[in-house]
C-alpha cells in the first residue's frame, strides 16, 4: 500500500482512495506526514530496531539532562543491528526528512538537486532479506504515527516462559484498566478526525493468546460503535511439525475460541492462512504456481497474505465506492453466516499478449484462485455469495475487440467491457450464486521489501512469458484476483474442528483453563461452533431456498 500511494493519488475517480486507510498530519517540526490509521498491540521483542514512539514526531531539542548531582553509573544495552534494507531506508528517509516533506507525493532530491531513488532495490543488489529478517519490523517500510504502537510487556516474544499462548491470557489483558484506557484513547484519536467512519479492520493471530486480545477488542468496538462495519481477519502460520504436542492442543483451542468470539462480535470474520488446515494435524501449505515461496518464513507468507488482503479490501476503498464495509458484510451474513473464506490467484495467470477473455477461458473447469482460509478445496462451484476483485489488467486487455461480422470464440469474447467479461465468467461458474465483481486497472506493487520469489516466466508487470528472459529483472507489480465467499466448505471445516475437540479429554488441560477460560465456557463455545457450522449445511439446496 505504501508503494502504491503515488499511483493512487493520481487516480481519477475509479482508483483506490489512499485516505481511507491513511491520514495526513504535521510533525512538531512542521514536516508533512502521511501515516496509516493503525493501532497495533504486540510484544516488545517484535519491535526490534523500531522505536515504540516512531521516528516522525520526536523532538530533537528535548532536554535529556539529569538533575541528579551525585555519581551516575550508566548501563547501556547495545541496540539491535539493522539489516541492509533498513540501513538503506534510513538513508533515503534521512534525505527526505532534511527536505521537510514526508508526504507520499514528495519528490526526493539530494542536496545537489539530483533526484534520489524512490525505491530501494535490495533484492536486485544481491542482498536478499530472507537471511536477515526475524520479525515484521525488520521489513517494515512505512513510517508509523506515535499513537500506533501499544506494547504488551507482561509476556516474552521468545523463550520458554511467560509466553502469551492461551486465549484467556489475551482476554484478561484488556480487563486491565491500563490497557483498556490506552486502547480507547488511541481509538478516539483516530475516530474523531474521520469525516465518515466506515468501520474497522482487525487482524489478529488465531493460534495464540492474541485471539483473546482480538476477541475483547471486537467486543469493545461492537459495543461502542454500533452500526459500523467490523471486518476481522484471523491469521495462522503454516505448521511444519508432524507429531501432535501440547502446543498443538493449545493452538486448536485458541483457534476455536477465536472463531466463535470474533465472529460473534464482528460484522464478518475470515480465517486467512497459507496452511492446509486449522486442525491438529497440519496439511500441505497452499501451492501458488508462479510464487515459489518458503512456507516456514513469515517474511514470505506475510507478503502473500498482505497482497491478498490489500485486494480483498478493494470494494470499500474505491474513490467512488458504491459499497461500505457494513454493506459488504450485510451481503454475506444472511442466516447467521458471519464466517467467510478467501481465495487468491497471485499473480493472476495471464500471458503478456492475452486478453482477459482468453485468460479466463483457460479456467472453465476450475476457478483460478487458490484457497487461503485453511478450509480445504470446495468440492463444487456452489457458494451462497461472493465478492470477486481483479486488479492489474489494463483497459486494452480487458475485452476482445472482434472484427465486425466475425463469430466470437466464446460468450466471454462477445462482452464489450472487462466488467461484463468478469460478470459473465462468474455467472457461468456460479450460475445460482449472488456475485459482485470489481475490476481495477491499478496493479499490486511488489517493490522492495517485497520478496522476489516469483517465477522467472513473469515479466516486470507480472504477466506470463513464453520463455524466461535472458536477463532476470525484479518484478514491479502483479495482477491479482481474489474472492471472498460464503461457502458450504465451511460446514465440513468447522465440523472437523468441533469433532477433534469432542474426542479430547479437556480435563487433561487444566493449565489452559487456569489462564482465564472456564471449562464450562469452553464447552459452550464448542456448542456455538457446531451451531455456526450448521448455518452452512445443505449447500445448493439451502442456497436456492
Amino acid at each position: 500500500q505504501d508503494a502504491a500511494l503515488p499511483c493512487s493519488s493520481e487516480a481519477q475517480g475509479q482508483g483506490l482512495c489512499p485516505d481511507v486507510l491513511h491520514r495526513a498530519g504535521r510533525s512538531p517540526s512542521g514536516q508533512e506526514t502521511y501515516t496509516p490509521r493503525l493501532i497495533l498491540m504486540d510484544l516488545k521483542g517484535n519491535l526490534n530496531t523500531l522505536p515504540q514512539e516512531g521516528c516522525l514526531y520526536g523532538d530533537p531539542k528535548r532536554d535529556t539532562s539529569v538533575a541528579w548531582q551525585g555519581n551516575l553509573i550508566t548501563h547501556q544495552e547495545d541496540p539491535p543491528t539493522r539489516n541492509l534494507f533498513l540501513q538503506d531506508l534510513s538513508k533515503l528517509q534521512g534525505c527526505l526528512s532534511s527536505e521537510g516533506d514526508l508526504g507520499p507525493r514528495a519528490h526526493a532530491l539530494s542536496k545537489d538537486g539530483s533526484p534520489l531513488p524512490t525505491q530501494l532495490h535490495v533484492s536486485q543488489k544481491g542482498r536478499p532479506l530472507e537471511g536477515s529478517v526475524q520479525v515484521w519490523s525488520d521489513y517494515l517500510r512505512v513510517r508509523l504515527h506515535p499513537r500506533s504502537t501499544c506494547m504488551i510487556r507482561q509476556y516474552n516474544y521468545d523463550g520458554e516462559s511467560c509466553q502469551l499462548e492461551a486465549f484467556g491470557q489475551g482476554e484478561s489483558l484488556l480487563h486491565d484498566p491500563t490497557y483498556q484506557e490506552e486502547l480507547e484513547d488511541r481509538l478516539h484519536f483516530y475516530v474523531e478526525e474521520c469525516d465518515y467512519l466506515q468501520g474497522f479492520q482487525i487482524l489478529c493471530d488465531l493460534d495464540n493468546g492474541f485471539s483473546g486480545v482480538g476477541a475483547k477488542v471486537t467486543e469493545l468496538l461492537h459495543d461502542e460503535y454500533s452500526g459500523r462495519g467490523i471486518l476481522t481477519w484471523g491469521l495462522t502460520p503454516v505448521i511444519q511439525n508432524t507429531e501432535v504436542s501440547g502446543k498443538d492442543f493449545y493452538r486448536l483451542m485458541n483457534t476455536v475460541l477465536g472463531i466463535v468470539h470474533l465472529s460473534s462480535h464482528s460484522s464478518l470474520f475470515c480465517p486467512l492462512s497459507l496452511s492446509g488446515s486449522l486442525g491438529l494435524r497440519p496439511e500441505a501449505p497452499v501451492t501458488l504456481p508462479y510464487a515459489h515461496y518458503e512456507a516456514s518464513l513469515n517474511y514470505h507468507s506475510s507478503a502473500i497474505l498482505a497482497t491478498a488482503l490489500d485486494t480483498l479490501s478493494v470494494p470499500y476503498r474505491l474513490q467512488s465506492s458504491p459499497i461500505s464495509m457494513a454493506q459488504l458484510a450485510d451481503a454475506f451474513n444472511v442466516s447467521g453466516r458471519k464466517v467467510v473464506t478467501a481465495g487468491a490467484a497471485l499473480p493472476f495467470p495471464m500471458a503478456h499478449d492475452q486478453s482477459l477473455p482468453d485468460a479466463l477461458c483457460n479456467y472453465q473447469l476450475a476457478v483460478p484462485w487458490a484457497p487461503l482460509s485453511s478450509c480445504g478445496e470446495p468440492k463444487d462451484s456452489c457458494c451462497f455469495g461472493q465478492a470477486v476483485v481483479l486488479r492489474g489488467i489494463g483497459k486494452e486487455k480487458q475485452s476482445c475487440n472482434c472484427p465486425p461480422g466475425s463469430q466470437p470464440k466464446s460468450a466471454l469474447h462477445a462482452c464489450g467491457t472487462g466488467e461484463e467479461v468478469l460478470e459473465c465468467y462468474l455467472h457461468a461458474q456460479f450460475p445460482e450464486t449472488f456475485s459482485t465483481s470489481y475490476l481495477l486497472q491499478e496493479p499490486c506493487k511488489v517493490s522492495t521489501p517485497y520478496p522476489q520469489f516469483f517465477s522467472a516466466l513473469l515479466n516486470t508487470q507480472g504477466f506470463l512469458l513464453d520463455n524466461p528472459p535472458r536477463c532476470s529483472t525484479a518484478l514491479e507489480s502483479i495482477p491479482v484476483l481474489t474472492a471472498v465467499q460464503s461457502s458450504p466448505v465451511l460446514y465440513s471445516a468447522l465440523c472437523r474442528l468441533y469433532k477433534e475437540l469432542q474426542r479430547v479429554n479437556l480435563r487433561r488441560w487444566a493449565s489452559y483453563f487456569s489462564a482465564g477460560v472456564e471449562l464450562s465456557d469452553f464447552q459452550e463455545a464448542l456448542h456455538e461452533l457446531r451451531t455456526l457450522a450448521q448455518c452452512y449445511e445443505g449447500g445448493q439446496k439451502s442456497m436456492v431456498s
